[in-house]
């Protein structure tokens, strides 16, 4: 069982037209069970009438918090909020029941952090079956509350790790170890993992020191006096300026892991011996 994160878009289209292998809209009803599980709210308030919605319908409930938060963004400030991860089997597994989809598709969600027990106000997200030995999953990273979710820093991590005990307890089999060993990191890539750390939206130092900042100033514009203000909108300048130092540190980084690596000078070639001869 392989999962791949996909690059996040800003409508469920492209990504629901991938799992069906059709585009989206399309008339009449999905092919049965298409859809085999969804997060735990969409009961609460359908009645059970998504069991015949259209492939345009389920890609409009996905996109729905899109349009009912229209300031949300992300913690970078973009509005992509449609997540979109595919699992696909070994080539030699067995088929799966849609039983055994579905709990693979909860334990995924809750390994990317879209799913959290309780939680009635988190992310739209339905899991697809369509296509023979694969699974999507695609959800809106806008909650019900407004708020944006925020996922693991080591979501391929996770999301791995699920997936080789799903491989255990479904009997599923694992993919081959990689034969080669992983090369010793340069210097320079050693740099731009401590670079990637610093400049890390979701865990890094300089992302909670400048959403502190961002939570004072909102604070205290809100305070009465004449002050208020204009020290909130130097706050604001403040948090402006570390975002442009996290861009130039998530871009150095970048640079230095994109580094050639430098050549190792070939040997000098031994120097001629010269034999000395002694006069007769």
């Amino acid at each position: 069982m392989i999962p791949r994160v996909n690059a996040r878009t800003s409508t469920p289209h492209d990504p629901l037209s991938e799992a069906l292998g059709r585009d989206v809209p399309i008339e009449g009803g999905l092919p049965e069970h298409a859809v085999i599980t969804y997060w735990p709210g969409l009961d609460s308030y359908t009645d059970g009438e998504q069991a015949t919605w259209t492939a345009a319908q389920w890609a409009e409930h996905l996109e729905d918090p899109l349009l009912e938060n229209p300031f949300a963004t992300s913690p970078r400030g973009d509005r992509r909020a449609i997540f979109h991860l595919d699992v696909r089997l070994h080539p030699n597994d067995r088929d799966l029941t849609a039983a055994e989809w579905a709990e693979a598709a909860h334990r995924l969600a809750r390994a990317a952090g879209i799913e959290t027990p309780g939680d009635k106000t988190g992310c739209h997200w339905i899991a697809v079956q369509a296509k023979p030995g694969r699974l999507d999953v695609i959800a809106n990273l806008i909650r019900l509350d407004g708020s944006w979710q925020q996922q693991p820093a080591d979501l391929a991590r996770r999301l791995s790790h699920e997936a080789r005990r799903i491989e255990r307890d479904l009997h599923l089999t694992a993919p081959a170890p990689h034969a080669a060993t992983r090369p010793v990191p340069t210097a320079s890539a050693q740099l731009a993992e401590v670079l990637a750390q610093l400049a890390d939206e979701h865990a890094g130092p300089l992302a909670t020191v400048r959403g502190l900042v961002e939570h004072t100033a909102h604070r205290i514009a809100r305070q009465a006096g004449p002050a208020g203000p204009d020290t909130a909108h130097r706050l604001e300048l403040i948090a402006y300026r570390l975002h442009g130092i996290q861009q130039d540190l998530d871009a150095t980084a970048a640079h230095l892991a994109t580094a050639p690596r430098p050549r190792t000078a070939a040997p000098a070639p031994p120097a001629a011996r010269t034999s000395a001869r002694r006069s007769p």
